[in-house]
């Protein structure tokens, strides 16, 4: 059987989990917000005790990569590759925008667009746009409102997955449009996703691989 870990830390919640061949086994997720480098390797202990295996019998690991908080991306990729050299195994990066529209395309598969949309600060967003064979057409990246608003399709039969406000929504002109607001990655659709890039050989190499920040981070002197 493929075991697989999964790791997100992109947002204020962490959620780490096992999975076997595309099934999700065991998860744990946080429930103090912000708290992800002094609880990561107690939930990574605690899945794989519930999965009932042992470290070494991980295949990989795969980890969710951003955009999303730049502190929390830093600990959930630096954790990963750590235990991918230690164990030598392969690491699947999987960025966040992809997630979303892929559970959405497989729940919802009758829609033209697929959008994932997440609010990086005011007016400023992570856009990816995908379409019925969810092909990308906008790979993920960082917009300013009036650029997102040109590059998007108006006319599509569109399922939108977003944590924007109903008025940014709004303003998109989209005619035909369905929004959901969950924009927590879904365990199960993730799972079999990685899972199916694992058996492609889809990795990427520990020594190039960074989070998908998308956005310059602003220091303050």
């Amino acid at each position: 059987m493929i075991y697989l870990l999964h790791i997100d830390t992109s947002g204020e919640i962490g959620t780490v989990a096992i999975s076997g061949d595309g099934v999700v086994l065991s998860f744990v997720s946080t429930e103090e917000t912000r708290n992800h480098a002094s609880a990561i390797n107690n939930m990574i202990t605690h899945v794989i005790a519930e999965a009932g295996i042992s470290v070494n019998q991980l295949s990989a690991i795969a980890v969710c990569g951003g955009p999303g908080s730049y502190t929390g991306l830093r600990i959930g990729v630096a954790t990963a590759k750590g235990l991918c050299y230690a164990l030598d195994i392969p690491l699947i990066l999987d960025n966040k925008l992809t997630l979303l529209a892929y559970t959405a395309y497989k729940n919802q598969p009758a829609y033209a667009q697929y959008i994932s949309l997440l609010l990086a600060r005011e007016k400023e967003y992570f856009v990816s746009v995908y379409d019925q064979n969810l092909t990308c057409m906008v790979p993920p990246q960082h917009v300013t409102e009036d650029a997102l608003i040109s590059s998007i399709e108006k006319n599509a039969r569109t399922y939108m997955v977003s944590d924007a406000s109903k008025n940014a929504i709004d303003n998109l002109q989209i005619n035909n449009l369905q929004v959901e607001n969950n924009t927590k990655i879904e365990l199960n659709s993730w799972s079999f996703y990685s899972f199916e890039k694992y058996n492609c050989n889809h990795f990427v190499n520990l020594a190039d691989a960074e989070p998908f920040y998308l956005k310059q981070v602003y220091t303050h002197k």
